[in-house]
């Protein structure tokens, strides 16, 4: 490519002068924490020196697909652009020019990609994956031409680009170990003991931290369970099967166990002593009786995650149900009228409880035979993460949680409570794989490279139509079912593969944790399913049951809800640099990478908020009031401009609902859904298809934001 003098001088310009927050379709107006953030998700044009007509503006879209995030398999974030162009004269105005041609390209343009061709009017463009870019329209010889080589009319930044380090005295604001008043940053209270301290938060790889940022310590007193006689304590047992008939009874007991990790025996918690906890099995329609014994040393109760239960046994305290006390017992009766894959889980302090390892799935039989498209075998994998340090796990909050901000990452990857998963399969198998995600916070971008795979099945039921991924991006309490065919023999790597963000020095990063590997044989399988595995199936009943609410996909939204936050009390340093990094905010945090600041946040210091737009009021002010029946459309609104944005995995118990749009952008497939992963900024219209009377929860379900108050409760008489 030739680029010219021409193009080192415009290209300046853009790094000087390219401003960003454009509008386009839906950032037509003014900022509203009500749409898509136009400061995010839409940048503008700006004619090129010399350029005396011509604007144009491009929106940041997706492209419809299963997730609301678009990622490619290693973790680049990609958008589909759509230019809306004004004004341009034809380009033969500007010289020897025959059309108007778009491009892409890195920051250092080290990477120059042709989009296509553009003119007046809108142009939805091929899909951009590059974690900083800029878009060139240059007027061409000729409209086939391949390389850059005409003159610049138009060009934008992206969002992104405006990360960029601090400069010395913001990098000296690191190094003070006080804040403005004097005061230190945070104390280390020890527990009543005194044994218990709080050490040092570990780092991940790559990432380097101020000294102020070292010194911050929750301030908390910290928590670890701490039976008074650890050599009673039972080593822990892998999972086990249950199938379960209609009314039979389940004796369900949290207690505490021993399990050895990487020379070191840590104590966690665990459903009969199993991790994950024991995975049940019954068919839909079944009625059960569930007995909970609390063998803790705090209170406990069960969720029943995305099942429409009875509301009296949905497991919320002081809502539907008393805390369980260490010591007693509570009776849960449970009916399963939706086949699908759902879990159990703690509703008392789950940024502790969940964390060290109460989870468990729970597998609802469809009665059809051809529920899913034909596999050999299943696997049902629980995904999760844990923060250990140099003395073993890192404690929690004993009265408020830690890490409030952004939520606790861990940093060794689990599956079904191990550090390394393993499978054998013969060459073409076609495996079902049962995904769900139970850490606190992280959210997964799953694939196995090299092999193909279809996503079939979300949390409440199977999709309209099978469709090809080549990952699954997977939030706290979301759950898919895949089918992977691996037809090459050799290892099978189950990786998560994502950019992480360093902060502090404005540059994205690669991560790729393997969370286990699949042994593909040479041996093929016996009975291929090459044909079946190669059709994307539609689900009849599945498009029969969702037409029936396809008419209420077209009307105006009844409520919306709108997620934010508020912050009181942090070190000045952390507000300092906090403000600094809200420039931009990426649509997921995939990783931890600013593991001080947020460890050291509490849930007495950070509200997370849910906000009716129509009332004002928040949280558990909110007071919903619907009837058995209704079908409601919520537009759920995560608002860009809060002290630190972020996505939320929201949750609505008790209930079901269609995710119809991301970003005004319309799902062409349909799942029902229990929680819809809402990035920074962004919108999602769901239709919440209300039928379970009672009072519910909705919450987000990064697990320290709930702990920092980030829940509503809403009536269905």
């Amino acid at each position: 490519m030739r680029t010219g003098s021409w193009l080192v001088s415009a290209w300046l310009a853009v790094l000087l002068t390219s401003p960003v927050g454009a509008q386009a379709s839906f950032c037509n107006g003014p900022e509203s924490p009500l749409t898509p953030s136009r400061d995010l998700y839409c940048i503008e044009l700006v004619p090129a020196v010399g350029i005396r007509a011509g604007t144009g503006r491009v929106e940041l879209g997706r492209t419809s697909g299963a997730f609301t995030v678009d990622v490619t398999a290693d973790g680049h974030l990609r958008y589909t652009p759509t230019l809306t162009l004004v004004g341009l004269a034809r380009p033969s105005a500007l010289g020897r020019y025959g059309a108007y041609v778009a491009w892409v390209a890195s920051p250092d343009m080290s990477i120059v990609t042709r989009l296509g061709v553009v003119d007046n009017g809108r142009t939805v463009l091929p899909r951009i994956a590059l974690d900083k870019f800029v878009i060139l329209v240059t007027a061409e010889a000729s409209a086939t031409a391949t390389e850059m080589r005409g003159r610049l009319v138009l060009r934008a930044m992206s969002p992104s680009t405006r990360l960029q380090p601090p400069d010395f005295m913001q990098f000296m604001l690191g190094a003070t170990p006080e804040d403005s008043t004097g005061h230190a940053h945070h104390g280390q209270p020890p527990d009543s003991t005194g044994a218990l301290r709080w050490t040092m938060v570990p780092m991940p790889a790559s990432i380097s931290m101020l000294p102020a940022e070292m010194t911050l310590r929750p301030n908390v007193t910290p928590y670890l369970p701490r039976p008074a006689d650890a050599g009673s304590v039972p080593l822990v047992q892998p999972r086990r099967l249950v199938r379960l008939a209609s009314g039979d009874t389940l004796r369900l007991t949290a207690g505490i166990v021993r399990r050895p990790f990487k020379g070191d025996t840590l104590t966690m918690f665990a459903f009969n002593g199993q991790h994950p906890g024991p995975l049940l099995q019954v068919a839909q329609g079944a009625e059960i009786t569930v007995e909970l014994t609390n063998a803790l040393d705090q209170p406990t109760t069960v969720h029943w995650h995305g099942v429409r239960l009875d509301n009296a046994f949905d497991g919320v305290p002081d809502l539907t149900q008393r805390p369980v006390a260490p010591g007693e017992r509570f009776t849960y009766r449970l009916r399963f009228p939706d086949a699908g894959i759902y879990w159990y889980h703690p509703h008392v302090r789950e940024d502790i409880q969940q964390d060290l390892g109460l989870y468990g799935n729970l597998m609802v039989r469809s009665p059809r035979p051809d529920y899913f498209s034909p596999a050999h075998r299943e696997e049902v994998l629980m995904i999760d993460d844990l923060l250990i340090g140099d003395e073993g796990l890192v404690p929690f909050g004993a009265t408020a949680t830690t890490h409030a901000l952004m939520g606790r990452f861990g940093n060794t990857m689990l599956v079904n409570g191990e550090p390394r998963y393993a499978l054998s399969v013969e060459r073409g198998e076609v495996v079902r794989f049962y995904l769900t995600n139970v850490s606190n916070t992280r959210t997964f971008n799953l694939s196995f490279p090299g092999a193909r795979m279809k996503v079939v099945a979300s949390d409440v039921g199977n999709y309209e139509r099978e469709a090809w991924v080549e990952s699954v991006v997977i939030a706290p309490a979301e759950r898919y079912v895949v089918h992977v065919r691996f037809d090459t023999p050799g290892n099978v790597a189950l990786v998560n593969r994502v950019r992480g963000l360093d902060h502090l020095y404005g540059r994205f990063f690669q991560e790729a944790d393997t969370l286990g590997v699949v042994r593909v044989a040479t041996r093929p399988v016996a009975r291929s399913l090459a044909g079946s595995f190669a059709t994307l199936r539609a689900d009849t009943a599945t498009l029969a049951d969702i037409a029936r609410y396809r008419a209420h996909a077209t009307r105006p939204v009844d409520k919306t809800l709108v997620m934010t936050m508020e912050a009181e009390g942090l070190p000045f340093f952390t507000q300092q640099i906090m403000q600094l990094d809200s420039i931009f905010f990426t649509p997921v945090e995939w990783s931890g990478t600013m593991p001080g600041m947020n460890w050291a946040a509490t849930g007495d210091q950070v509200r997370w908020i849910l906000r009716d737009a129509s009332t004002g009021r928040e949280n558990m002010d909110i007071d919903w009031a619907f009837r058995r029946g209704d079908v409601v459309k919520v537009r759920l609104a995560n608002a860009r401009r809060s002290f630190h944005g972020m996505q939320h995995p929201i949750h609505f118990h008790g209930q079901r609902f269609l995710v119809l749009a991301v970003n005004d952008v319309q799902n062409t497939n349909l799942v029902w859904k229990d929680t819809v992963l809402l990035p920074a900024g962004a919108t999602a219209d769901i239709l919440l298809d209300l039928t379970n009377p009672g009072r519910w929860m909705v919450h987000c379900h990064i697990a320290e934001h709930l702990s920092a108050h980030m829940m509503m409760a809403f009536t269905v008489q």
